[in-house]
């Protein structure tokens, strides 16, 4: 009976070891891994992340989620991923942007000179297909998106008939884009163009202060960022540099030139990015994106790279626009992704 009991005893011991062993890893597994307190605000109260999205994200899957947005023209993507590298890697990265964006979703990329010239759009070429639309171009019917100066200048400057008309309207928009660039950083938003495409113009300084006025993404971590982004130049923004860049990029079903002004914020508890467009031939009124890099001390040398993005399109509104509207979301957030997986990859790259 003594060496039953004992054995009994034993094996009641050994259970209950099991069981303990047993609970701690489901515990392990269902609570979830402490994030920075301000980046776990920022995920539960703004971007309202479910707990499998934060699992996913912790475990360190790359996460995105469409966001809240203005369905008749206006798309709005998060996207998250674990960068293990320093955040330092990553601005490197970023001020070299002619190799960092390249690849997927990129034709290429060219930096913007202090002060910008003619010679940086040197490698910016219309399509065929968009020259042979300038050709017929009109105010309130045109298949490119210019304000009424930049299509009359294609009406007025260009002589049609003449076989070198191509390369001519070639050259003219390189201009027009040089001057596009230099108006905005006289002037900033007023001066952005206003398009005549369609028969109602479009504001684009209009169309992305609204935009910008109504993001719950500015805060906790940048609401300096919004008075800078909508005053600039004017409003400048400590401890911060920028620059401009071009970039020819696959959007939709034609190529699309666009023009960007980024401004890195470096800051004690996080860095805050900002690229918004200016300018796109195609698709696009405005967009945004806000990047937050965060470190993360108790993860790891690395940092979390957080990723808001809001654009206004076209053709997203009445009965084709519904549509229309699910592709775009679709290819806007499949596009960041993409842009994740690709950034993490040159990011983490040995040197």
């Amino acid at each position: 009976m003594g060496q039953a009991g004992m054995t009994m005893g034993q094996t009641v011991k050994s259970v209950l070891a099991v069981l303990l062993m047993f609970s701690s890893v489901l515990v392990s597994r269902t609570a979830p891994s402490p994030l920075p307190s301000r980046l776990e605000t920022y995920l539960s109260s703004v971007i309202k992340l479910s707990p499998t999205e934060r699992r996913r994200l912790t475990d360190g899957a790359i996460v995105t989620k469409l966001l809240e947005a203005d369905a008749s023209k206006e798309i709005a993507v998060f996207g998250a991923i674990w960068m293990d590298a320093p955040i330092a890697r990553y601005l490197e990265a970023l001020n070299d942007i002619e190799h960092l964006e390249t690849g997927i979703g990129y034709r290429s990329t060219k930096r913007i000179g202090t002060p910008p010239a003619i010679g940086d759009f040197a490698a910016m070429h219309l399509s065929e297909d968009d020259v042979r639309d300038l050709r017929k171009c009109r105010v309130g019917s045109c298949d490119m998106k210019l304000d009424v100066a930049a299509i009359t200048r294609f009406r007025n400057e260009i002589d049609w008939r003449e076989p070198n008309a191509g390369a001519a309207a070639d050259a003219l928009f390189r201009r027009v884009a040089l001057d596009y660039v230099a108006a905005y950083l006289e002037s900033g938003n007023q001066r952005l163009p206003a398009y005549r495409d369609k028969s109602h113009p479009i504001g684009t300084g209009d169309e992305f202060r609204s935009m910008v006025e109504g993001m719950k993404e500015f805060t906790p971590f940048m609401p300096e960022m919004r008075p800078y982004l909508l005053g600039f130049p004017k409003v400048v923004l400590p401890d911060s540099s920028s620059f401009l860049y071009w970039q020819d990029t696959t959007f939709g079903l034609k190529p699309t030139l666009r023009i960007s002004h980024v401004t890195v914020r470096e800051g004690k508890e996080e860095t805050v990015v900002a690229s918004r467009m200016l300018w796109a031939s195609h698709y696009f009124w405005t967009a945004i994106e806000l990047r937050m890099l965060v470190p993360d001390p108790a993860r790891g040398a690395g940092f979390w790279f957080v990723t808001v993005s809001r654009s206004r399109i076209d053709g997203l509104s009445g009965f084709t626009g519904a549509f229309v509207r699910w592709r775009v979301r679709s290819q806007v957030q499949s596009a960041v992704t993409a842009g994740l997986q690709l950034t993490k990859q040159k990011v983490e790259r040995p040197r």
